[in-house]
C-alpha cells in the first residue's frame, strides 16, 4: 500500500505553479472569481495546470479545520506571561487539550500545547503573528499538524 505523505513548505520555497493554484482557488473561494478559466487567467496559469494540481495543493491555514496542532513556545519566566500567552488561544477560539511546561531555567521555559483548530474564530497565521509577537514571548513555533 502506497501511504501518502504530506510537507509543510514555506510558500518562497515552492514553484510558483503550486502557489498560483493555491491563489486560483483562494479567488474562486471568496469570489474574486467566478470560474476556474477565470481564476487561471487571472494567476497566469494554464487551465490543466489548475486541475493537474488543484488537489494536491492547500494552504496550511486551509488544512487546521478538524485537526490537532502542536504548538512549542519559549517564555520568559516573568509573573503574567503564560496567562497572556494562554488568552491568545483563548481568544482564537482553539481549544487546548494538552499544556506541558518545563521546569523554568535561566529565565525562561518552554510550553508545548496541544489544541484542535477547528473551531477557530481567527486564521491560524493571525494567531501565529499575535503569539510571536506578544510579549514575552522569545520563540514560538508550530511542531505538528
Amino acid at each position: 500500500m502506497n501511504k501518502r505523505k504530506y510537507y509543510i513548505v514555506a510558500a518562497d520555497a515552492l514553484p510558483d505553479i503550486f502557489v498560483k493554484v493555491a491563489e486560483a482557488k483562494r479567488m474562486l473561494q471568496v469570489g474574486e472569481a467566478t470560474t476556474v478559466g477565470e481564476a487561471a487567467r487571472l494567476t497566469g496559469i494554464s487551465r490543466s495546470a489548475f486541475y493537474k494540481y488543484k488537489d494536491a495543493v492547500q494552504p496550511f491555514q486551509d488544512m487546521k479545520a478538524g485537526h490537532i496542532i502542536t504548538f512549542y513556545a519559549l517564555l520568559k519566566d516573568n509573573p503574567g506571561v503564560l496567562s497572556h500567552y494562554l488568552s491568545i488561544f483563548a481568544n482564537s477560539g482553539a481549544n487546548i487539550l494538552t499544556i506541558n511546561q518545563t521546569i523554568p531555567t535561566n529565565g525562561c521555559a518552554g510550553v508545548t500545547i496541544s489544541a484542535e483548530t477547528s473551531e477557530m474564530v481567527e486564521g491560524l497565521d493571525e494567531m501565529v503573528e499575535r503569539v510571536g509577537s506578544a510579549e514575552g514571548v522569545l520563540k514560538f513555533e508550530i511542531l505538528a499538524g
